[in-house]
Order: structure tokens, then C-alpha cells, then sequence
């Protein structure tokens, strides 16, 4: 596309001075297709050329000859064309009505011609993110790199701010990198984010920044990207930032807001309203709501509602509560304390201890008069100043049995979706106070998209429980967490959760509770490759749950503690203790006597016995079918690797097939990069050796992007086998050289001799 007719565009857009949402809704064109006229990424038909010259009120005709030059360009064929990943726009919503600002947002604007970092300082609620958001959606298609947004909570009440460290590591996920990608260390982080940042043009927006310390290490080094930051301090030691400081409104401007957040004029002293919000942007959006939503209020009735006193934004906010009943009032004060960003209704019915009903009408009189936000359908938040003045209307208040509903919503939520993801140990979960109603999680899709939906919400919830003492919610949601952090990659994760909640499970004094999070402790620490630190702690659980006559946890401690065995090159051992499991009265057909079985046929396998290992998993993979997917899955493993060892490559590929399968749909990411594994093994060994370098880079990249470094290394441990095998010596020094920098740099100390003396016998 032509660079003149580029340029044009973009000049008819910043004339039409609108957002890139509101332009394209009032010409009848996506935002996508904008962005890409907008970019040079395509030429646009000329209607909408036409149309853009209306919006700006531009002659099209004087457009038409650079127009029809650009058209008549011959354009890159389909199958030619590189085709860009997409990219990434976390935004927030634009405000439909930006009003004022016009200095400091052509100020802005400008800026990201000549300098790659502004800084917009000024006091809470002057309006600073409102400003940074609608440049950015203004600035759009000139940033195709991607349009990033990151909350640094450096003043949100009740919340941690976000250390530079996680930061990092958020915005390098957000530009796509995988968790085995980003570096530990803050300095390596930083250089590596400035490294991707100089090979893309985007636009970066960090909000709600502490200081300069807390920004520093994100800033950009070389390239064309421009960050917009935002705090409440003015970012004075940080050189060649461009700052620009935000004052309240001009009362010209804040007349213009007030008007139209309040839907009109009405007949009073708008400059008394204004004198009394402190000409405040998100004071005047308060009032102006206030005096929207009642038709038989004037503007004299607003100011009389104001003349209690000076009134700061803290005072507006105090007005508008005094207008709230109880039950409104009520609902506010206990939104201030939720833990995360936001909840759902359900959630805010718990916390409050109501019916949904009244929790939907009280959120949806709160939405209505700008004291809660709902950016998305059925989710609600508070902007932080909003929550500052919730948890100041009655400081004294105790958070606690609020936020033990809370915990007990999560819990019911996440026992719901116990039921459907198929986990065997027991988890004697208490929920001191059911929820007054929970969402529909009776499908497995449905259940696990609203576990991944409150994931943040919930584990912030635990944090808070944690800290506050309230032992049970601390315990369950640590214990639960398995649910989420197992499937996703985020065993690390789990093991802090389970730490930092053991003495709640020691308090509570319930013995089969505590000998559950000692064994999932165990087995936490067994899937990161720590073997040695998971057998005291299994071995724990194991004599706890024998004296409470638990069998089925009793039989899978057992497991795993035979496991353990065999994971360190004692599979003769391991399977002793197993069948010390299998020797315990399980009820007939039970999945844990079944799964323990399946272990048994894992250890034979590394003994090479492999017949024996078929025999176990051809017996019982029928009745798995119909119990315990995940058990199935386990036995198609063994059938499959003692197919491999007895010379049948065809069969062991059709079972690692099918296991890959049962994974995917289950959404089992970890375990679907383990079945590749074993697919691109048997392909090796039936000499498909492109496809199986396929299936194994596959498995390594989802085992990168969920953060497994246990796994990445027993995957190409395994599939340097199969190189040797066939007799690719590079390939497999290769492959065990990961493995052995994996396993070296990560503690995974049992995997290292294997390593070594595997790749010394190779080299």
C-alpha cells in the first residue's frame, strides 16, 4: 500500500479526533479493517475513504487520485505473504465520552512522534489512566506491534503492588514468550524485554506505577515502541521520560464532563457543583451520576446534598453513599474487601450471605450509579479509589466472616469441579457455610472455563485467608489448587500454596485433612523432580492415613512412595512397595486399586518385563474405560511402551495416539506433552523421523509454555533413546545435553547421573 495514502489516512483520523472504536462504529467499519487502512496494511475500499473524509470533514475528491494509485499497486499473492502472528491488545475499554484534555492529550499524542517514554503524573482520580487509555486507542494503528496494558498496583488499597520481577514476566508472556524463555533474575528479564520490545512497534501502558524504582527495569532500551506510564508521583529521576502533569479539570472542561455524564443540562449552579467535586474528574462522574439517575433532582438539589462541607473526592463518595439504603451500603462496603481484581455475582452473593437475586439488584444499582464498574457481562470491580472509600466507611469492621464466605464460595465452586477432573485422593474439604448459589459447572468444559475465569480471584482469596487466619478456606483452596496448578503447569505454584497453608492444617486438628496436604506436598514435589524432599513427606501422610484407616490415601502414598523408588533406579524396590498397596482391602473395582496397578506395569516396563507390564494393563484397561479416564490414560501408556520394548512400533504409536487424545480432551496440558513424547518415539522407531522431530518440538513447546522443567527433561531423555536407537548419535547428544542442562540447572538431581553417563557413552 501507498506510504502517501498511509499518511493521509492517519491524518484524517487525527482530525476526526475520535477513538479507533467510535470511528469505526460511525462509519459502519471493524476496528480490524481500520487498523490495518491505518497501518498500510491494506488498502480500503472507497466508500470508507469517503466515509473518513465526512468524519473529518475533508473533500474525498482531492484523495481520489493517490487513492486509485495505491488500488492499481500490485499487492503480495496469498501464498506468497508472510502472515504476521497476531497482536496482542490488552486495553482497556475506551470511555465513550472523553472529555477535556485536549492540551495534554495532543501532547501525548505528539510525544510519540520524538521521545519512546511519557509519564502522566497527578493526584487519584484526576483522570490519568482515563487519559493514557483513550491516547492509546488513539494511537493504535500506528503501533502493529501489539498494544499492551499492565495495572502495577503501586496504590490499589488491599492489594500488593506488582514487583518489578512479575512485571517482567507478565509483559514477556503477553509478547508471547514461553515460561521456559523468561529468566529468573530481574536483570536478565529486563535486557531480555527491552531485547523483544526493539524488534517490535508497540505501544506499552503501564498504570497505577509506586515510583520510579518500581518502573525502571521496564522501560524500553532501542526501537520504535512508546510506553505510557502512569502514577500519582512525578517520575523526576527517570531521564528522558517526558512528563506531563495532570491538574484538575479547567472548569470550561469540567463543565463539558459534567454535562455529559449527567445526560444533559439542568437548571441550578453548575459552578457550585463543580467548586464542590474539586473540578475532579472521577468526582464529577459520581455526582454526575448521582443527578442522572434521579429525573426530579435539579441542580440545586445536587448542591444541597453537597453544602455539608468541603467536600474532597472522599466527600463526593460520602455522598453518594448517604443516598445508598442499608442493603446498598452494605454491598459496598464489602466489595472493598474482595482480594482480587473482580467477582461475580455469585461470588458477591457469598460474600454478602444474600440470595443471588438481591446480590444481582444491589450490583446492578451500584453499576448504575458508577460506584462499580462492569467491564465485563456479570463481572464487577472497583476502581481503586472506589475501594479506598469502601473499606474507610466502616474501618472497623472485621473482614474476616466476609471473607470466609467468600473462601467457602471458591471451595464449593472448585469441589464441583473436583468431581469432573478425576482426582483419587481424598480431599475431606470442610465448607463451614455453603454459598447461597453457585454457577452451572455440571460440564467438564463449562467447569473448568470457570475455574480458569476465577483463577486469579481464588488464589488471591487463599493469600488473604492465609494471612487472616482463616484456617479452613486456607487449607481447602491450598489442597484444591491441585486442580488448576497440576493441569496448567503450575506445580511451583502449588508447592508455596501447600507450604504456606501447612500450619492451617496443622491447626485444625483434623488428621485425615493434614495427612491430604502432607501427601499432596509430597506428590507435588515428586512431579517438579525433587525425590528426595517428597519421601519424608509422602511417608507422613502414609502413617497418618493408615491410623485414620483411610485405604484409598493409604494405597496411593504407597504409590507414590513407590514411585519415588523407581523414578531413582530402584524399580525392583518400587514395586514391592506397591504391591504392599495392592495387598490393602480396596473395594472391588475401585480406581485407586486399579491406578496402583498401572503403577506396577510402569516400574515392570523400566525392569524391560515387558510382558508382564502388558498383561497388568490389557487386564484393566476396560475396566478404566468406564471408571477413570485418567487411568485409562495410564494404561494405554504401559500397553504402549511395552509394546516398544517387545519390537511393535505400530502398536505402541496407535496407544500413545489415544492417550494423546484422552488429554486433549480433558485439557490436560502436561500430560499431552507427555503422550507426544511417546508418539514421536514410536514414529522414530518406525524411521517417520521428520514427523517425529515434529511431535517431539510439540511436546516441548507445551511443556515450555507451562513451565515443566521436570518433564521437558524426562522428554528428551526419552527421545535421545530413540536416537540411539536408530542410530543418530548427533541428534541424541543433543537432546541429552537438554536434558542434562535442564535437570542441572532446575535441582532435578536423580536425572543428572543418567544424563551424564548416557551422553559420555554417546560422545
Amino acid at each position: 500500500m501507498s506510504e502517501e495514502l498511509t499518511g493521509l489516512l492517519r491524518q484524517l483520523r487525527d482530525l476526526a479526533g475520535r477513538s479507533l472504536r467510535e470511528l469505526a462504529r460511525d462509519i459502519n467499519v471493524s476496528s480490524s479493517s481500520l487498523s490495518r487502512y491505518f497501518s498500510g496494511q491494506a488498502v480500503p475500499p472507497w466508500p470508507t475513504v469517503v466515509a473518513l473524509c465526512k468524519a473529518a470533514g475533508r473533500d474525498p475528491r482531492a484523495l481520489r487520485e493517490v487513492w486509485e494509485r495505491a488500488k492499481d499497486r500490485p499487492q503480495p499473492s496469498q501464498a506468497s505473504a508472510a502472515v504476521p502472528p497476531p497482536a496482542r491488545n490488552d486495553l482497556p475499554h475506551d470511555i465513550t465520552a472523553f472529555t477535556g484534555r485536549r492540551a495534554e492529550l495532543d501532547a501525548l499524542l505528539g510525544a510519540a512522534r520524538n521521545t519512546s517514554v511519557v509519564a502522566i503524573d497527578g493526584m487519584g482520580g484526576v483522570g490519568k489512566s482515563a487519559l493514557a487509555v483513550h491516547a492509546a486507542h488513539l494511537l493504535t494503528a500506528d503501533y502493529p506491534g501489539g498494544q499492551l496494558y499492565l495495572d502495577l498496583h503501586g496504590f490499589t488499597p488491599g492489594r500488593e503492588r506488582v514487583e518489578p520481577a512479575e512485571a517482567l514476566r507478565v509483559l514477556l508472556a503477553a509478547l508471547g514468550l514461553p515460561p521456559g524463555r523468561i529468566p529468573d533474575g530481574v536483570a536478565e528479564r529486563a535486557a531480555l524485554w527491552r531485547s523483544e520490545l526493539a524488534t517490535r512497534r508497540a505501544i506499552v501502558l503501564l498504570d497505577n506505577a509506586a515510583d520510579a524504582d518500581h518502573v525502571r527495569d521496564l522501560l524500553p532500551g532501542a526501537g520504535q515502541s512508546f510506553v505510557v506510564l502512569t502514577s500519582r508521583r512525578r517520575m523526576v529521576e527517570l531521564d528522558g521520560v517526558q512528563p506531563i502533569s495532570l491538574d484538575v479539570l479547567p472548569t470550561e472542561e469540567a463543565a463539558e464532563l459534567f454535562l455529559a455524564s449527567a445526560g444533559g443540562a439542568r437548571s441550578g449552579d453548575v459552578g457550585e457543583v463543580l467548586r464542590r467535586c474539586g473540578n475532579l474528574p472521577l468526582a464529577i462522574r459520581v455526582a454526575a451520576a448521582r443527578l442522572r439517575h434521579r429525573p426530579a433532582w435539579t441542580l440545586d438539589t445536587l448542591v444541597e446534598r453537597l453544602r455539608e462541607g468541603e467536600l474532597a473526592v472522599s466527600d463526593v463518595f460520602e455522598m453518594s453513599l448517604r443516598q445508598l439504603d442499608p442493603a446498598q451500603r452494605r454491598m459496598f462496603r464489602l466489595l472493598g474487601l474482595v482480594p482480587g481484581d473482580d467477582i461475580d455475582a455469585y461470588g458477591a452473593a457469598a460474600l454478602a450471605g444474600i440470595p443471588l437475586a438481591n446480590a444481582r439488584s444491589l450490583l446492578e444499582d451500584l453499576v448504575d450509579v458508577h460506584l462499580v464498574q462492569e467491564p465485563a457481562a456479570g463481572r464487577y470491580r472497583m476502581h481503586d479509589l472506589l475501594r479506598q472509600a469502601a473499606r474507610s466507611d466502616d474501618p472497623a469492621a472485621d473482614p474476616v466472616p466476609a471473607i470466609a464466605r467468600l473462601g467457602d464460595y471458591y471451595l464449593s465452586g472448585m469441589l464441583a469441579v473436583k468431581k469432573l477432573v478425576e482426582v483419587l485422593i481424598p480431599l475431606p474439604v470442610i465448607v463451614t457455610q455453603p454459598p447461597p448459589a453457585l454457577p452451572d459447572l455440571s460440564g467438564y468444559d463449562t467447569a473448568v472455563d470457570w475455574m480458569d475465569t476465577e483463577w486469579a480471584n481464588l488464589t488471591a482469596a487463599f493469600a488473604l485467608a492465609v494471612e487472616l487466619g482463616i484456617d479452613a478456606p486456607a487449607v481447602g483452596l491450598g489442597q484444591l489448587a491441585l486442580l488448576s496448578e497440576a493441569r496448567r503447569g503450575g506445580v511451583a505454584r502449588l508447592i508455596r500454596g501447600l507450604e504456606a497453608s501447612m500450619p492451617a492444617a496443622e491447626r485444625l486438628g483434623d488428621r485425615r485433612m493434614l495427612a491430604s496436604h502432607r501427601y499432596l506436598l509430597g506428590a507435588a514435589l515428586m512431579r517438579v523432580g525433587l525425590m528426595k524432599e517428597a519421601a519424608p513427606r509422602l511417608e507422613a501422610a502414609r502413617v497418618l492415613m493408615a491410623a485414620e484407616r483411610d485405604l484409598d490415601g493409604e494405597a496411593l502414598s504407597l504409590m507414590k512412595l513407590g514411585e519415588v523408588r523407581m523414578y531413582t533406579g530402584d524399580a525392583e524396590g518400587g514395586i514391592a512397595v506397591m504391591r504392599e498397596a495392592t495387598a490393602l482391602p480396596l473395594a472391588d473395582g475401585s480406581a485407586v486399586r486399579l491406578r496402583v496397578w498401572t503403577a506396577i506395569g510402569t516400574a515392570l516396563v523400566q525392569l524391560g518385563k515387558y510382558h508382564e507390564a502388558h498383561e497388568i494393563a490389557a487386564e484393566r484397561i476396560e475396566a478404566a474405560r468406564g471408571l477413570d479416564r485418567q487411568t485409562e490414560r495410564m494404561c494405554l501408556d504401559v500397553l504402549g511402551w511395552a509394546a516398544l520394548g517387545l519390537g511393535d512400533a505400530e502398536a505402541a504409536l496407535d496407544f500413545a495416539e489415544q492417550s494423546a487424545e484422552i488429554n486433549r480432551t480433558t485439557r490436560h496440558a502436561v500430560f499431552e506433552a507427555i503422550s507426544l513424547t511417546d508418539v514421536a518415539v514410536a514414529l522414530h522407531h518406525l524411521g517417520r523421523v521428520e514427523e517425529a522431530a515434529a511431535r517431539h518440538a510439540e511436546a516441548v513447546r507445551i511443556l515450555e509454555r507451562v513451565g515443566e522443567p521436570h518433564w521437558m527433561a524426562r522428554s528428551h531423555l526419552s527421545y535421545a533413546e530413540s536416537c540411539l536407537t536408530r542410530g543418530h548419535r548427533d541428534a541424541a547428544a543433543r537432546h541429552l545435553r537438554a536434558a542434562l542442562e535442564i535437570a542441572t540447572v532446575n535441582g532435578i538431581d536423580y536425572l543428572v547421573p543418567e544424563a551424564r553417563s548416557t551422553l559420555a557413552r554417546v560422545c
